[in-house]
């Protein structure tokens, strides 16, 4: 069964084929005719049309310019690449090693003003440690074979924290107690990180709140971990790909269900009290 994120994407992609064909239907044009004009196979306007293969810019070029109507090209290239990058996936991302991922980000992370992170696995990038984010970074390296840039990646990483300490932002996480016990690098690496959790949560600007293994039952379940930039956009991390969100319903349930994992969370003493015991867990 399709995963909900590719079911969004081959509907981006549907919606940019139903355009190009209206192009066409709008020039009188068969598919037949419209392929001789751009000179290449009938085949390829099929494929096209019905969102089996997508269309390189070039193509959406000869299309719209074979129809007559070159004014629109430009429109569905947008919606074209905006499709194209709901899904990519990571080892495309990782192809040139990890630093230049994590430096790209930062313009969005300086753009937000309303930042909200969800955990089930690790530590948010915006709340690690140098130490936490090498061991995590070495590991997510060696298994999807990127260049081993490691070192130079999560200090691009962590470059981005001092986001945390300058105005006109808000910053709220929330984690699952269980992030708090899977170790990450060895122990010393792992309670570092648990108290720099500590630090982080006196910052005027960080709500931090922590979902307790023992919230009795739970409205919503455990979900991907995933990112809110303002209400613009939001990332979801996959094992295989990065899935961006930009369609404003699908934002809005992002929302919904940080507010529902919000009200499971605890937070100030009781969430200090959670990352205490799992620092003493370590020793």
């Amino acid at each position: 069964m399709p995963s909900y994120q590719s079911l969004t994407v081959q509907t981006a992609r549907q919606a940019v084929a139903d355009r190009l064909r209206e192009v066409r239907l709008d020039a009188g044009l068969t598919g037949q005719e419209l392929a001789a004009r751009c000179g290449w196979n009938k085949s390829k306007s099929s494929r096209i049309e019905n969102a089996r293969t997508p269309p390189s810019d070039a193509d959406i070029h000869k299309w719209c310019a074979a129809c007559d109507a070159p004014a629109q090209a430009a429109d569905i290239i947008a919606a074209s690449r905006s499709a194209e990058s709901m899904y990519v996936e990571w080892r495309r991302l990782q192809r040139t090693g990890l630093r230049r991922l994590q430096e790209s980000r930062l313009p969005l992370y300086e753009r937000t003003r309303n930042f909200r992170g969800y955990g089930s696995h690790v530590i948010p990038g915006m709340f690690q440690t140098l130490a936490y984010a090498r061991a995590l970074l070495t590991s997510i390296g060696r298994f999807h074979g990127a260049p081993d840039d490691t070192e130079r990646a999560a200090e691009a990483r962590i470059a981005r924290s001092r986001l945390l300490c300058e105005g006109g932002r808000r910053f709220a996480l929330l984690i699952e107690e269980s992030v708090l016990r899977y170790q990450i690098g060895d122990s010393a690496t792992m309670a570092g990180q648990l108290g720099h959790l500590l630090s982080v949560m006196s910052l005027p600007a960080v709500s931090l709140g922590v979902i307790p293994f023992g919230s009795g039952q739970r409205g919503i379940w455990t979900l991907e971990s995933f990112s809110i930039f303002d209400e613009q956009r939001v990332h979801v991390e996959l094992l295989t790909a990065q899935v961006t969100v930009t369609a404003p319903g699908e934002i809005a349930l992002y929302a919904k269900a940080f507010a529902e994992l919000k009200g499971l969370a605890v937070y100030g003493p009781e969430a200090r009290g959670l990352i205490t015991a799992a620092i003493e867990s370590l020793t």
